[in-house]
């Protein structure tokens, strides 16, 4: 069983409307088969890509919007409940035990976006992550960095590392004694239209992002970023069939050109 440092991004699973049209979007989109729905847990269905772990489909509650839901490794679901409500957090789903496979645990941060942790039993989260088709990235994007950031380096104990300012206010997350950064955080400004919530933005590893952009609106998804080339890599932020929101990571365009 894969181990995940306490605070490491561990899991993600998205909440749908429709389990089948799920199945058939990111079946068809990052090559994933999927495990018979667990009706103990509300047909909740994981996603494999190769065999392995990487994501889940879980029915959306009470008329819920379709979204992707993130989760961060806890050695004590119990413990980090009371933090997470001493920094400012509210606890929206105290922690519960998923039979023997570990403890769930779902919260708000102080500005409004939804995250959740997960404590290991015999399933410690992806069986594997960074390659196509599986967990790339996660960042928070919020309106209120000034309550935000220090609730994440107090809970997770998070150091943070400010890349830029003003308009596109963006900061890094690392864990202690770790040089890989596990997080970042976006300050939502002008450039998203305002009534975009607060949340937590899940990343997935492709081959090649245009394509991939391509295939989302070919199975009914949209866009709402188009490719463009970082330091990371080349991203787009889409959505799927069901409006949920994500974006895709893979090498930016014509990098083997330019390193000629």
């Amino acid at each position: 069983m894969t181990a995940f440092a306490a605070g490491s991004p561990c899991w993600v699973d998205v909440s749908v409307p429709d389990l089948e049209a799920a199945r058939r979007f990111y079946g068809a989109l990052l090559g994933w088969t999927f495990e018979p729905g667990d009706e103990r847990f509300g047909s909740y269905t994981p996603a494999l890509k190769d065999g392995k772990s990487v994501a889940a489909l879980a029915p959306a509650q009470g008329g819920a919007p379709a979204a992707w839901n993130l989760y961060f490794a806890t050695p004590d679901a119990q413990d980090l409940a009371r933090r997470i409500g001493e920094a400012g957090g509210k606890v929206v789903v105290e922690p519960t035990a998923i039979g023997d496979a570990g403890t769930l645990l779902v919260a708000t941060d102080p500005g409004g976006a939804h995250i959740g942790a997960w404590q290991p039993g015999t399933r410690a989260g992806f069986d594997v992550q960074g390659v196509p088709g599986s967990f790339f990235w996660p960042e928070i994007y919020t309106r209120d960095k000034d309550a935000v950031d220090p609730f994440y380096e107090t809970v997770f104990g998070f150091t943070g590392q400010q890349i830029s300012d003003g308009p596109f206010d963006f900061k890094l997350w690392f864990l202690q004694g770790n040089p890989q950064p596990v997080a970042g955080r976006l300050q939502m400004g002008e450039f998203i239209p305002a009534e975009v919530p607060a949340h937590a933005l899940v990343y997935f590893s492709v081959a090649d992002t245009d394509e991939t952009v391509a295939k989302v609106l070919e199975l009914g998804g949209s866009v709402s970023r188009e490719p463009s080339d970082s330091p990371f890599g080349r991203s787009a932020l889409v959505a799927d069939d069901q409006g949920a929101r994500f974006a895709v990571m893979g090498p930016v365009k014509d990098a083997g050109a330019a390193a000629s």
